[in-house]
């Protein structure tokens, strides 16, 4: 009797075991499986037609709805190459949505190889617009050293570039892990990698470990107190240097509504600088390293989001004056 009793314990402790996973299991799939209402299609939505399977090309919604349809078989047949290329276009609208789905994907390798490091930097992307569900899936993925973007969510084409320093021509092909990582980060942050690696040809030549005489630190000479601000913890991390100096330039783009002197200047003086001489202030040295960064990249406007930061009260003086 009592060996029976002990046996009934342990088969009641196993079957809890085996529900408290089922339970965790069931969670996970859960969150994994998570699809928001607003984009599944009603038993009312068009299923067929030109209209329902022709999106508004620039509207990154619409494309990531029908990525859905063709990924789940709504209305469409299954197609997990055409789901992907929608996904991605969307992505690299800025979807957090199709973001959080494409990380899925590679999560899960559905029509890609699995690729974790992709995965992890798509869920990073959507978290930081507020995906909830993202957030929580990057407890399951890690971000890889690395990882090349899929092609799609690149520049269309990136122009070699000549650095100059000190008159002297040095070849990017001299720093392929800093371009590497300025071409991976970069989009990521709708910074043209072209222009962030002249601009640090002139803020450090390059050297990950420079310090200037104002504490100004690594790749991209982030200053103490910019660092601290777009959570910079490891300054001298080319990666995380990378990633602050490009949060930093993409709050510029929108303060300064993408004009690339301005933005530069105030990369150098400081925004309040700009502001103040409502322009690039009559410092030596800031004009001085405009020029140098202008001479390499040689476009006057860059694409900036309207969401990042209201504009400088600046800018309406300046338009109206033709800048």
């Amino acid at each position: 009797m009592a060996r029976f009793l002990r046996l009934a314990v342990k088969l009641v402790g196993l079957i809890g075991q085996v529900m408290r996973l089922f339970l965790s299991l069931m969670l996970l799939a859960v969150i994994l499986g998570y699809r928001p209402a607003a984009a599944l299609v009603t038993d009312d939505s068009p299923v067929g037609g030109a209209s329902a399977l022709a999106p508004d090309a620039a509207d990154p919604a619409s494309l990531t709805r029908l990525a859905q349809r063709y990924e789940h078989a709504e209305g469409v047949p299954k197609d997990f190459l055409k789901a992907n290329q929608l996904y991605c276009r969307a992505a690299k609208a800025g979807n957090a949505e199709a973001q959080f789905r494409l990380g899925w994907i590679y999560a899960n390798g559905r029509g890609v190889q699995r690729d974790d490091g992709v995965a992890a930097i798509m869920f990073i992307m959507a978290a930081e617009q507020g995906h909830e569900y993202a957030r929580r899936l990057l407890r399951y993925v890690r971000a890889q050293p690395n990882t090349d973007l899929p092609s799609c969510l690149l520049p269309e084409r990136v122009e070699p570039v000549d650095v100059v320093v000190e008159d002297t021509v040095i070849g990017i092909k001299r720093h392929p892990e800093v371009e590497a990582l300025v071409k991976k980060l970069a989009p990521q942050y709708a910074i043209d990698p072209q222009l962030v690696l002249a601009l640090i040809s002139v803020e450090s030549g390059f050297n990950a470990k420079a310090v200037s005489p104002k504490n100004a630190q690594g790749l991209m000479q982030l200053i103490p107190e910019t660092a601290e601000r777009f959570g910079v913890k490891k300054v001298f991390n080319p990666a995380e240097n990378i990633k602050g100096g490009l949060a930093y330039l993409r709050w510029l783009m929108a303060l300064f509504q993408g004009e690339v002197k301005l933005v530069l200047a105030a990369y150098n003086a400081g925004e309040r600088a700009v502001e103040r001489y409502k322009g690039v202030p009559p410092f030596a040295e800031t004009r001085h390293y405009v020029k140098r960064i202008t001479g390499m990249y040689r476009k006057s406007t860059h694409p900036y989001s309207t969401e990042i930061v209201a504009p400088s009260a600046i800018m309406n003086v300046l338009r109206r004056s033709d800048l």
